[in-house]
């Protein structure tokens, strides 16, 4: 009979737990930086856009890359577009990088047509994974962790409290 109750108190911490999983824990594109569409033809337009939500960044943000000029998204907008210039090489890959304030994001852009290799103008390796920031502590919000601890205590708090109280009637 005691299983019940510990089995409910354990279930509920572990939904609260997972309800505190942040959106950045699940999608390496914390700041919602994309090109769209992925692949263009040369002299194609993409558009260039950043998410504006609380993860996101509330800024000025800068896009460059080798194959169109550099552009700017206001601080009020969420997207732009470029123009891709027209020697880019076919079926070449480039990356595209996102500056907001301190905070960095790249996405690929893939030049439609021909083979699939990489430009000659910049440094690329055949091996390995291209990571992000790793282990910083950057977009996280002191506040908000706080508050998730908060509830996760009182929600195990009252579950334990629920699971010990019994009624007169009850009693066993």
């Amino acid at each position: 009979m005691r299983a019940i109750p510990v089995a409910s108190v354990a279930l509920l911490g572990a939904a609260a737990l997972s309800a505190c999983v942040p959106a950045g824990a699940v999608d390496s594109n914390t700041f919602g930086f994309t090109v769209s569409p992925a692949t263009v033809a040369p002299g194609g337009e993409v558009t260039l856009a950043v998410g504006r939500t609380a993860a996101g960044c509330h800024g000025r943000v800068t896009v460059t890359s080798p194959v169109f000029d550099t552009v700017t998204i206001p601080r009020d907008e969420s997207s732009a577009t470029a123009r891709v210039d027209r020697d880019a090489r076919r079926g070449a890959v480039y990356q595209v990088t996102f500056a907001c304030r301190d905070k960095t994001g790249t996405a690929q852009l893939t030049i439609a047509g021909g083979g699939s290799h990489h430009p000659s103008d910049g440094p690329w390796q055949s091996k390995g994974v291209h990571a992000g920031e790793g282990g910083t502590v950057a977009g996280f919000d002191l506040k908000q962790i706080g508050l998730g601890a908060a509830l996760i205590a009182g929600a195990v708090g009252t579950a334990y409290h629920l699971s010990r109280r019994r009624s007169g009637a009850d009693g066993a």
